[in-house]
């Protein structure tokens, strides 16, 4: 069987020398699948062996949060210490097979906290997350002080350490989706008057502080990368300009790739579903959907720019990475399609079953949509862990009913592990 010469296949150098063997990427999702103690095990381990035998050259991890109090799920990895360095050395073991790099993409949910948890939100400022319908899910954020913030910034300094301790290969920061430092990037959600507020100097120095404090403190082979909306699909939010600016700042500093999407829990244009964005473009495309935004960054962009969202057809990914030469998009992130195909990538190379047919859900609440969407990857995600095959037909509503239980179940599990942490 004779392999693929596509694009798809080239090597990418970092500008820290290491060497990526292709330009595909297992891009984050929310797996839910931490052992007790908010840990990895063997059910993480079994998930990332098959994504790194299926040919990848890039996994990033889902969220693992970088404090115990802040999560964006009960059933998310936390890593703030090395008493449980063993399981993530496992973790670590399992998805670099194959040559595969594995960064662990480190975050802070800021005001995206679940009420139920149990645990005070804490934000740039005191604005609650807006969800018709669904906002009262969310616990009520405080601003953050000073020192909460600086402990923040040592915080992701802390993890990103450990995970190069682990084995990890690389970290990507993450200023996206709503969460904490996307919070501080957009001028919706932050409304300071200090230092980290007003403008956009300000509002990107947590983020800037952030990725100069890990560049310090890791090896230069370690990759640092950072993933940044291109949008947050709201008026008056963070927008492509801003986004290109705070790219321009990166540039001085030393991060090796940039992943460009886009949205947050109010707009989650991340899932094909950009509210804010009613012009047609390319952009509310249901595959490649910030693919143009990605090329104009890339003309301004030092480091390689990967884009992610709904990329699930070879076609369509040899088609956004072509075009710009130079400055075009170096890298692919693809979610969803490798949770109904994990093995994807070689199937792409070996010219075969070069389609993924995903299930849409085209509700007319697009918040409710949205969470059947991540429930039902949820599913897919389980069922590779214990090693069954996935299955595309999946009941949404059942898909939800189910994960939520399954939320309630691991909220309970995580509040008796916090009383027993603190």
């Amino acid at each position: 069987m004779s392999l693929s010469t596509s694009p798809l296949f080239e090597t990418l150098t970092l500008p820290n020398g290491i060497i990526i063997k292709n330009r595909l990427c297992k891009a984050a999702m929310e797996e839910n699948l931490c052992d007790e103690g908010q840990i990895p095990g063997h059910r993480l381990n079994t998930l990332y062996r098959q994504w790194a035998e299926g040919g990848v050259g890039l996994i990033l991890t889902g969220n693992v949060m970088i404090s115990p109090s802040a999560l964006t799920g009960p059933g998310g990895v936390v890593l703030q210490n090395d008493q449980s360095m063993d399981r993530f050395k496992k973790w670590a073991q399992a998805g670099k097979l194959d040559g595969t790099q594995l960064w662990m993409q480190i975050n802070h949910p800021g005001r995206q906290v679940y009420t139920a948890m149990g645990e005070q939100a804490l934000a740039p400022s005191e604005i609650a997350v807006n969800i018709p319908g669904f906002s009262k899910l969310f616990a009520k954020p405080k601003a953050m002080t000073e020192d909460e913030i600086q402990e923040t910034i040592e915080r992701f300094t802390n993890t990103a350490l450990l995970a190069e301790k682990a084995g990890f290969t690389g970290v990507q920061i993450h200023a996206a989706h709503g969460y904490l430092i996307s919070q501080f990037l957009s001028p919706l959600t932050n409304q300071r008057s200090d230092r980290w507020g007003g403008s956009r100097e300000n509002r990107a120095r947590l983020l800037l502080d952030v990725v100069k404090s890990v560049s310090a403190k890791v090896k230069a082979e370690f990759c640092v990368s950072v993933k940044l909306n291109s949008a947050d699909f709201q008026k008056g939010g963070f927008d492509a300009e801003d986004a290109k600016w705070v790219v321009s700042q990166l540039n001085d500093l030393s991060v090796d790739l940039v992943e460009l999407s886009g949205g947050s829990y109010e707009s989650p244009a991340m899932q094909g579903n950009a509210s804010g964005d009613t012009s047609g473009s390319s952009t509310a495309r249901r595959e490649a959907y910030f693919i143009d935004f990605a090329r104009d960054i890339a003309s301004i962009a030092n480091m390689p720019i990967m884009v992610t969202g709904g990329i699930r057809r070879k076609e369509v990914a040899e088609d956004a990475l072509a075009g710009a030469g130079e400055f075009n998009v170096k890298m692919l992130g693809i979610a969803r399609a490798l949770a109904f195909r994990p093995q994807l990538a070689n199937d792409w190379q070996n010219n075969q079953n070069p389609d993924v047919e995903l299930p849409e859900i085209n509700w007319k609440k697009k918040a409710l949509g949205s969470l059947a969407v991540m429930a039902i990857t949820k599913a897919q995600l389980a069922r590779l862990a214990v090693c069954k095959a996935p299955k595309l037909a999946l009941n949404p509503v059942f898909a939800l009913i189910i994960d939520q239980v399954k939320t309630k179940w691991r909220t309970r599990r995580y509040k008796a592990w916090r009383r027993t942490e603190k």
